[in-house]
């Protein structure tokens, strides 16, 4: 995965190093921080276009965040479309969690599924749970997962 930063600026380093950067220097400016990490996708012709985020969140302080887009031509339904943001969060948020534990940064993964039964995305809501806290992260959904409902939503 390449990332960027909001304004567009690649991030040349490996993700762990920048993010690990990140922490220190947030952290030596005084800041208590918080990491969510999430996924949106949406159908754009043939393809799906992906973006997967990585929230750093000041405590009362604002924030700012990792990007990475990618796209698909693979056909999918809405349930694997949803099951694969979620492996997209979980598969980032498994390559950090060690180096937000050393540094004692909470962490949370944000899914993109309404927990409203009229929705369609409700579907995927129980296996994306299950998958997200077996794995011994934080879940948060719709109206909760604005890492993926609002950050990656907007960097489509």
């Amino acid at each position: 995965m390449e990332w960027r930063r909001l304004n567009g600026q690649r991030i040349e380093r490996p993700l762990l190093d920048a993010v690990e950067e990140t922490i220190q220097r947030e952290i030596a400016a005084g800041y208590k921080l918080k990491v969510c990490i999430g996924t949106d996708s949406q159908v754009i012709g043939e393809e799906v276009h992906f973006a997967t985020v990585i929230v750093f969140l000041r405590e009362k302080r604002g924030g700012f965040m990792f990007i990475s887009n990618d796209k698909s031509t693979r056909k999918m339904t809405l349930r694997e479309r949803m099951i694969l943001e979620v492996g997209r969060s979980v598969e980032v948020a498994y390559a950090l969690c060690h180096l937000l534990d050393l540094y004692d940064v909470a962490l949370e993964v944000h899914a993109d599924i309404n927990t409203d039964p009229a929705f369609e995305s409700n579907t995927a809501l129980k296996e994306a749970m299950g998958y997200i806290l077996s794995m011994g992260f934080v879940f948060k959904a719709k109206p909760d997962a604005f890492a993926s409902s609002s950050c990656a939503d907007k960097v489509i």
